[in-house]
């Protein structure tokens, strides 16, 4: 099972990175969970400076921008085992 993680503490472009998360892998049929992470001593323990952060399988791999869907395939695609 390949986790996902979204950091951000609530904000508009969080809860559209955990949405658009969870569009994608439901339309490429990806075995993978999506959880969000609000707390800020979590979020701070992982050095992002500005929200979302995406995190794929333990691996940081965005932080403070919200991809386009197009960019956000191609990362879950080429992080997921």
């Amino acid at each position: 099972m390949n986790l996902i993680k979204v950091y951000g503490s609530g904000c508009a472009n969080c809860k559209k990175l955990e949405a658009l998360c969870n569009e994608v892998i439901q339309e490429l049929n990806i075995d993978a969970t999506v959880e969000k992470v609000t707390d800020i001593q979590e979020i701070m323990k992982t050095g992002i400076l500005s929200t979302p952060g995406l995190a794929i399988n333990g691996k940081m791999i965005s932080h403070g921008k919200l991809p386009v869907k197009a960019t956000l395939i191609r990362l879950i695609q080429d992080n997921i085992n």
